[in-house]
């Protein structure tokens, strides 16, 4: 007879915190919206300990606000806020890609094409929930030789930020074929080990998705 083992508290928070990230970025729970402890805990079957951990990992990276006779909240952002951490981001990963090229493997491009492959796929077959993960998983494997594991975090919070803005753009602007050709692009400039062409075309392909996506946004409000 197997002798199934305790879950672990942090395996068990892990988990919980992994589910409310993936629904907030899908867009399941809406901007400002309120995340009730006692509820999650009976939906999940758990404590409110591993509920409260969850919540206090995902206010630090920047998904939900806590306050005080509020509680949790999915954060909200502006879109000026927005069109900052587009900006944050095109000069991190323009310099954090130059400093990976030069030591890329055929792992690490073999990684970013198979990811690759599977945001085209993605986008032919309309799944728009895994849209930002997918974008987020390519551009951090460009970027994992460089070997700056705290770089790397906070440009993974930053991606995380703008995750269901990322599936905007792509989804009301049309820029489907677009973004799947510039990210081929961007590999084959790794693959050709041209350093200064990559990380000014990486910091153009940032920034133009928020210059789209504030054209359709200004159109919408017209």
């Amino acid at each position: 007879m197997t002798i199934m083992q305790p879950i672990k508290r942090q395996t068990l928070t892990s988990a919980v915190t992994e589910s409310l990230r993936k629904r907030i970025l899908s867009g399941e729970f809406a901007d400002g919206q309120q995340l009730r402890q006692e509820a999650l805990s009976n939906e999940y079957g758990v404590s409110r300990v591993p509920v409260r951990e969850a919540l206090r990992q995902l206010e630090a990276e920047g998904l939900i606000q806590i306050i005080d006779h509020k509680g949790a909240l999915v954060s909200k952002l502006s879109f000026e806020d927005v069109l900052e951490f587009l900006e944050i981001r095109s000069q991190l990963e323009s310099a954090l890609l130059a400093a990976s090229i030069p030591r890329q493997t055929e792992d690490d491009l073999a990684l970013a094409q198979a990811t690759l492959d599977e945001f085209e796929e993605a986008l032919q077959s309309g799944d728009v929930r895994h849209w930002g993960e997918l974008n987020s998983r390519f551009h951090l494997a460009l970027y994992r030789s460089a070997e700056r594991p705290n770089t790397l975090a906070l440009i993974e919070s930053l991606h995380n930020k703008t995750d269901r803005y990322t599936r905007m753009q792509i989804l009301f602007t049309e820029t489907m074929a677009r973004a799947h050709e510039e990210h081929s692009r961007l590999l084959r400039l790794c693959r050709e080990r041209k350093v200064e062409e990559a990380a000014e075309f990486i910091r153009f392909h940032i920034l133009s998705a928020g210059r789209a996506l504030e054209a359709y946004l200004q159109e919408q409000t017209a």
